[in-house]
């Protein structure tokens, strides 16, 4: 069975709706997926009801945003229920979503020379109910600067990044909270692509293990950016450690990466945690 376990839709920064996401996997030859927005399981029935209606096998799912200081470590959440733990965190993560993208908003129109607003930010945020997103943000300043948000990655990388003029780190969840969070509402928690970690060889290890003893589930191992070498690495380190293997894209949109690449057939443990039902 082809799987793809991380993908983005409109409830966060994608720019396709469900219905779209779930015609693309299709399209891919992709069998089993998880919309996997960042912090919130908004949009959760509209995304299972997409899958249904193309004959996807469905696990509901969601990205929290950690970072580690300066550094996104994002955790994957599978088969979390939407209880009150759960509205709690969504709640922090908009009122922190809003401090933050004032604070970058600021910062942004202090090195560009602009003068944008939180309305020309809000009016990228098309689905209120879930955390506005930096992308919000930049997609902003994209259109000011070049009239659409096709160069928003130029401009995230040029000025919101991390140790860019416009970064701000203000009311992130650490990845501790994150697999706590995630352990609470009854989930799976998987370390999302470890190879994007910006720490050395060591650093990266010990973080690793920390999360293991916090009792993190699994390694999302295949993923669009990791080499063959990574993706051996971080098989052996979750086989180590008792960890569930994952994989997906971390598809947002064309120009990046692709649903269902690289190719990810998830093991009969990995989809009987998934899918008890098919036990």
């Amino acid at each position: 069975m082809r799987a793809d376990l991380h993908i983005h839709t409109h409830y966060s920064d994608g720019k396709y709706s469900p219905e779209v996401i779930a015609e693309k996997a299709v399209q891919a030859g992709v069998e089993l997926l998880s919309m996997t927005d960042h912090d919130s399981l908004e949009g959760l029935d509209e995304k299972r009801a997409a899958a249904k209606k193309k004959g996807l096998l469905f696990v509901s799912g969601w990205e929290v945003s950690a970072y580690d200081e300066l550094c996104k470590v994002h955790v994957l959440g599978y088969n979390c229920a939407r209880e009150e733990a759960y509205f709690a965190f969504l709640e922090e993560r908009k009122a922190g979503a809003l401090v933050r993208a004032e604070d970058s908003l600021k910062k942004a129109n202090a090195a560009l020379g602009l003068s944008l607003t939180m309305t020309d930010v809000e009016r990228e945020h098309t689905v209120k109910s879930a955390p506005l997103h930096t992308m919000h943000v930049v997609r902003a300043f994209a259109r000011a600067l070049f009239g659409d948000i096709e160069r928003a990655g130029e401009v995230y990388n040029a000025y919101f990044n991390a140790g860019k003029p416009a970064f701000s780190g203000l009311c992130r969840p650490t990845p501790l909270e994150a697999v706590r969070v995630i352990h609470a509402l009854g989930g799976i928690a998987v370390l999302a692509h470890p190879g994007r970690i910006e720490k050395d060889f060591s650093a990266r290890e010990r973080l690793m293990r920390s999360l293991v003893d916090e009792g993190l589930n699994g390694l999302e191992c295949v993923y669009s950016t990791h080499s063959k070498e990574e993706i051996e690495y971080f098989t052996a380190f979750a086989k180590e450690h008792g960890l569930l293997v994952t994989g997906g894209s971390d598809y947002h949109a064309e120009g990046r990466f692709e649903i269902g690449f690289p190719v990810f057939e998830p093991s009969e443990e990995l989809l009987s945690v998934l899918l008890p039902s098919t036990k």
